[in-house]
């Protein structure tokens, strides 16, 4: 029986759906799945299932929850393991989510994230050189800091910080900018979780007429 729902958008382009989608999965909510293709601008199917218009928006057992970073919080009340269990590890996923939530915006405009295909690496402009740098650096240090005993920003569980970046890390895999060695082994392990192979796999059963010519040649 289902307890909600989760409105997300195609799983090929939207990169927050993903995010939303991730956390709750992770914490095993049994909601029900609406999927709206995107217009590529506002979509009026969107505005009237979701408070802000924008996906993913979470309906469950009474909660609506609109905004991709605030379900991940809400799922991590009901199943806490989506923070690691240390307190200074916590902050610092809750810091590194939250920055990517925020911030990056010449990767979004650079690389938008277009599920099941490759394009050639965007011209290095200083504010995509200092996104990428950013990103690697925060990876760098998480898994230094945090990440013994396993391939994730903080060991072997995927957590809600590996949930923020999973779209990054299909960016990074999509335009094939150069990663260090570490960078490269961490969107490998991403990839292969099966909870990220299901969404690739639900991407690519999508319908050819939900693609955009805005994100890809038709």
């Amino acid at each position: 029986m289902s307890d909600g729902r989760l409105i997300i958008g195609n799983r090929r382009y939207s990169s927050w759906s993903m995010r939303g989608w991730l956390a709750v999965r992770l914490a095993g909510l049994a909601v029900e799945e609406v999927v709206v293709p995107l217009a590529g601008g506002e979509t009026p199917a969107i505005k009237a299932l979701s408070p802000s218009g924008l996906v993913p928006c979470l309906e469950h057992r009474g909660a609506v929850v609109w905004e991709s970073l605030a379900i991940v919080e809400y799922c991590a009340e009901l199943q806490p393991a989506l923070w690691p269990s240390d307190r200074a590890a916590r902050a610092h996923g809750r810091a590194i989510a939250a920055e990517m939530h925020a911030g990056f915006r010449a990767l979004r405009q650079s690389m938008p994230m277009v599920l099941g295909r490759t394009f050639p690496c965007p011209a290095p402009s200083p504010e995509l050189t200092a996104d990428l740098a950013r990103i690697v650096a925060i990876w760098h240090e998480t898994q230094g800091r945090f990440g013994a005993g396993g391939p994730f920003l903080f060991g072997a569980a995927f957590t809600a910080a590996d949930a923020m970046y999973a779209p990054v890390v299909a960016r990074f895999l999509a335009y094939g900018p150069p990663l260090p060695a570490a960078a490269e082994a961490y969107c490998a392990a991403v990839r292969a979780h099966p909870l990220v192979a299901a969404w690739y796999d639900g991407a690519a059963a999508e319908p050819p007429s939900w693609r955009l010519a805005k994100y890809e040649p038709l």
